[in-house]
């Protein structure tokens, strides 16, 4: 068993590559650790590829996971997840934003006994929109799990081999991984990391896949959003119970002919109970489709060849 895996997802990522790769290698090299870098290739169509293969050809600690196609981070950081082999395995975006030098910190926790190394990013150059989206999945997080941890969003994070061990025996296909991993840990801490402004290439995450991090979140880790459902429910039907009592009090005080003898407020009570049953039938249907889609047993990704892999 070697000491320390790092896995690093990559979509698209060619122009941070040669700078990702050389801070990677000479980091893990001062800290005088045995080590292997696993790069998961995502589907990537600009050529981000054939470095990484180039790379594994010219250093022996460099392992190259590639994808058929594009599965998303959570799947392409499970593929290699699943095949480090290190004592300690951190996560790092390709984006260079997270910088690699803060690696043996995370490590030196594990090795203390910690489980999950969360990380908290400190002065942040992302974008005003990015930052409020990441606050929302980090508020939604908190309350769904208990666990009060800043950052679930910043991917630089440690985990025990014991975690690691606990997640890739998870059969679910739609899973948020900080989340997960948090559920298997015996103890968890947090420290900050720098953060540094995207050099090259454009986030990944647009509205729409946020938003379906969003619901991956929601639908993934417990049934809040059920219990929320019929709390919902029950405070409509608390709602249209008095404001029903109001209306047959207006009507005695004023008579039928106000407000058109009570047609819009009709139509307005009819509105709040359909919105309310389309967005119980939403979350429903997303509970349902997860079902179906774990019920099928189709693999998380599927992996179309190794790179510098060792007989």
């Amino acid at each position: 068993m070697i000491a320390l895996s790092v896995v690093i997802p990559v979509y698209n990522e060619k122009e941070n590559l040669p700078e990702l790769i050389e801070r990677v290698l000479a980091t893990c090299r001062d800290a005088k650790r045995e080590f292997e870098v696993i790069f998961v290739d995502d589907g990537s169509r600009d050529g981000s590829r054939e470095i990484l293969r180039e790379a594994s050809v010219v250093n022996s600690e460099i392992r190259v996971v590639v994808l058929n196609r594009n599965y998303g981070q959570h799947a392409a950081i499970f593929a290699g997840l699943e095949a480090s082999q290190g004592d300690a395995v951190v996560t790092l975006d390709a984006d260079l934003q997270n910088p690699p030098e803060e690696i043996p910190r995370l490590v030196d926790e594990i090795e203390r006994g910690v489980d999950v190394v969360g990380t908290v990013r400190q002065n942040r150059q992302d974008t005003f929109f990015r930052r409020v989206a990441s606050s929302l999945i980090n508020n939604v997080a908190r309350r769904a799990t208990g666990v009060s941890m800043h950052d679930y969003g910043c991917m630089l994070r440690g985990y025990s081999r014991t975690v690691v061990n606990a997640m890739t025996r998870c059969e679910e296909h739609s899973t948020f991984i900080p989340v997960l991993a948090n559920s298997f840990a015996g103890s968890v801490c947090e420290i900050p990391v720098k953060h540094s402004a995207r050099i090259s290439g454009d986030s990944k995450y647009s509205l729409f896949k946020l938003i379906s991090l969003q619901f991956d979140l929601l639908t993934s880790i417990s049934t809040f959003p059920l219990r929320m459902l019929s709390l919902l429910g029950g405070v409509i039907s608390m709602l249209g119970f008095g404001f029903g009592i109001l209306l047959a009090v207006l009507r005695l005080v004023y008579g039928s002919a106000w407000a058109a003898n009570g047609i819009f407020t009709l139509f307005a009570v009819l509105f709040i109970f359909i919105g309310a049953q389309f967005v119980g039938l939403g979350l429903l249907g997303e509970y349902i489709g997860r079902i179906y889609h774990d019920v099928r047993g189709r693999p998380r990704f599927f992996v179309k060849e190794i790179y510098g892999d060792k007989p």
